[in-house]
């Protein structure tokens, strides 16, 4: 990463093998790692480093790996980066409803890892495009000032939850964001449970948005977990 300003990150994983092998990986990449090996150790850590991105394990010897995404949550807005051995899909799931931003399950490539450092750290810089504006990815422009969306540039008609859908994961590009999220933002909370509107207004963005809908490049599904707007390569 070729960033003038250094990126602290804590990263709170009890398996002492991999968080000596990710601080010499992160290290190349120019930024300062924090270790913790406990989640009330993590927490600490959190709190006084200040760190621009968190790596956390779910599986923690103390508290779990959601607790901790919880609390940071309650003070903090930093991304954070989900590590799990577990398989499980609803595991997944809870920590991002806790508030976690992205997820890897191990085993994982360090490449991958550093790939979605970059986005969320890029979604967090003052001077990125704000989907309050104009938002890009792809050929598709979106300037939500207008409430317009060409795609070559060609207007492109949505439909008012559509738009909408399209607004909740701009502002979240690059994060995983689960149906219960994206069904709360976009129909509101009456409506957490209906999976099938989601899948079907999806289809629609696809049809309208990618060049190819059947082999989407930019609104990606997570299995079971929810659905993520990549806007480029390597930012997923």
């Amino acid at each position: 990463m070729n960033n003038d300003t250094t990126i602290n990150l804590v990263l709170i994983e009890d398996e002492k093998q991999i968080r000596r092998f990710l601080h010499a990986a992160l290290l190349i990449e120019g930024i300062t790692v924090y270790e913790a090996e406990t989640g009330k150790q993590g927490l600490v850590e959190c709190a006084t480093r200040k760190p621009d991105i968190i790596i956390v394990d779910l599986g923690l010897p103390d508290i779990s790996g959601v607790e901790v995404i919880q609390e940071v949550r309650s003070w903090s807005e930093v991304p954070i980066i989900v590590l799990s051995a577990r398989t499980h899909e609803q595991e997944k799931v809870n920590a991002l409803d806790a508030g976690a931003d992205d997820y890897l399950s191990k085993p994982f490539g360090t490449a991958e890892l550093i790939a979605r450092i970059r986005a969320h750290l890029r979604r967090r810089q003052p001077n990125a495009t704000s989907a309050d504006h104009l938002f890009q990815f792809g050929d598709v422009h979106v300037d939500f000032s207008l409430r317009s969306v060409t795609k070559n540039q060609e207007a492109i008609h949505l439909s008012p939850i559509e738009y909408r859908l399209l607004s909740v994961l701009a502002r979240n590009a690059g994060k995983v964001l689960t149906h219960r999220q994206l069904l709360k933002d976009v129909w509101g909370p009456g409506h957490s449970e209906s999976n099938h509107y989601l899948r079907i207004y999806m289809s629609n963005l696809r049809q309208k948005l990618e060049n190819e809908p059947a082999q989407p490049r930019h609104f990606i599904t997570e299995t079971g977990v929810g659905y993520r707007l990549v806007i480029g390569d390597g930012l997923r």
